[in-house]
């Protein structure tokens, strides 16, 4: 089998596309800039996008090595942000006492 033959882009070109109009939204862009401070950036989407079809027409290596690339740096960054909170691995020792009354009110 030739190199490339049997592979598929790791998502559907369509995912891809509304992915990149999501990115591109108002309300996207307004969540977007409040938390970040700054303007999306959907330009990977785009490119995405244009390697998923150049993949679907010419089978090109370039596209399929650009995809792959794309989507590792997506699970590096997804997997860069740990967790904020530890899990318990057990109950506090005084989980069952009542809570503290409010002496102020």
């Amino acid at each position: 089998m030739a190199e490339g033959e049997g592979w598929r882009p790791p998502r559907p070109c369509e995912a891809y596309r509304a992915e990149w109009e999501l990115c591109r939204s108002a309300g996207h862009f307004l969540r977007h800039y409040y938390v970040h401070g700054e303007r999306p950036a959907c330009g990977q989407w785009r490119r995405d996008l244009a390697s998923c079809r150049e993949w679907e027409e010419r089978r090109s290596a370039e596209a399929q090595r650009s995809l792959c690339e794309s989507e590792r740096a997506r699970v590096r960054a997804a997997r860069k942000h740990g967790l904020v909170w530890a899990p318990r691995q057990s109950p506090p020792e005084d989980w069952h006492l009542p809570l503290p009354e409010d002496k102020d009110g």
